[in-house]
């Protein structure tokens, strides 16, 4: 979080006062520890792989993916904060112990959510799974209509880009929904033994000739929180852009603090004005990087 943070200007908008108050973002992944950086924001926990009812996370990867969205640093003193630091979490774990999951458990998360939007005021879905199949697979379409329902029903869906590129149109599923906000990752993977910088962030366009990624943020070696923090281990780097995805839903929830009454649709629209180009292919980096200054209009 410390290298995005810097990149995303978020530490001004902290001390402005816009941390994500009030904003309710649900995340599907491996689950959730009782972080200090986030516990008392957790607002709900459902687990679809063990069905336990308490928080946690045997692969280490949605707690992560929670830390980039909300933590607020506290464990570290403020170095490793969050895109929205004081948004609520809602955890819907549909991967199991080693990251891995079902499509039927996924499409049971986007459903859980779907249908808990207005108890629990969710405004915000970010997804960092996704299938490695081709578009035209099955299980890719139903995953493609699914978080479309989710989109249609009003939520700001982000999406990672999938770690199968760099070549053209190879953003994984639901990515390539036309509708969704889909997070590419804007930095390399370093193999320092080998000296070579790997390009993994999917690139688009979509089979249906859909310029994806919308936005790419860091993605490679963020510190993010860990579930192995009550060994004192509070912090881990990982990488891929399963880590680019919630710094993009971190800063819808800041613009929606600021203006509540927008729609999804006007939500992508601004994110799309306040892009920055970084120089990058437009099949890899879209519109760009987001400016939060600009996004919020400061």
């Amino acid at each position: 979080m410390d290298h995005v943070r810097a990149k995303l200007h978020a530490n001004e908008i902290h001390r402005a006062g816009i941390t994500g108050r009030g904003i309710t973002a649900a995340v599907l992944d491996s689950g959730i520890c009782r972080h200090p950086d986030y516990a008392d924001r957790i607002a709900a926990f459902e687990d679809l792989i063990n069905g336990r009812e308490t928080c946690y996370d045997d692969a280490s990867h949605g707690s992560h993916v929670s830390g980039i969205l909300g933590g607020d640093g506290r464990s570290s003193r403020g170095k490793y904060r969050g895109i929205a630091p004081g948004c609520t979490l809602i955890h819907v774990k549909v991967l199991d112990h080693l990251g891995q999951g079902r499509l039927a458990d996924i499409l049971r998360g986007i459903d859980w959510v779907i249908a808990n939007r207005d108890r629990f005021r969710i405004r915000i879905l970010n997804i960092s799974v996704g299938t490695t199949r081709g578009e035209d697979d099955e299980g890719s379409r139903l995953l493609v209509e699914r978080v479309e329902e989710a989109w249609d029903c009003g939520l700001v869906v982000v999406a990672a880009a999938g770690n199968m590129g760099p070549d053209p149109m190879s953003i994984t599923a639901p990515g390539n929904s036309r509708k969704v906000i889909t997070v590419g990752s804007s930095t390399q993977f370093r193999y320092r033994q080998a000296n070579v910088n790997a390009n993994y962030s999917g690139c688009g366009p979509t089979q249906e000739c859909v310029c994806k990624p919308e936005l790419v943020v860091p993605g490679t070696d963020i510190v993010s929180c860990s579930s192995a923090w009550q060994q004192g281990r509070y912090y881990a780097r990982k990488s891929g852009t399963s880590m680019s995805a919630p710094a993009v839903a971190g800063c819808a929830a800041l613009l929606l603090e600021q203006e509540p009454w927008l729609s999804n649709v006007e939500v992508k629209m601004r994110l799309k004005e306040a892009a920055a180009d970084i120089g990058l292919p437009q099949n890899r980096q879209g519109w760009g990087m987001p400016d939060l200054r600009k996004l919020l209009r400061l």
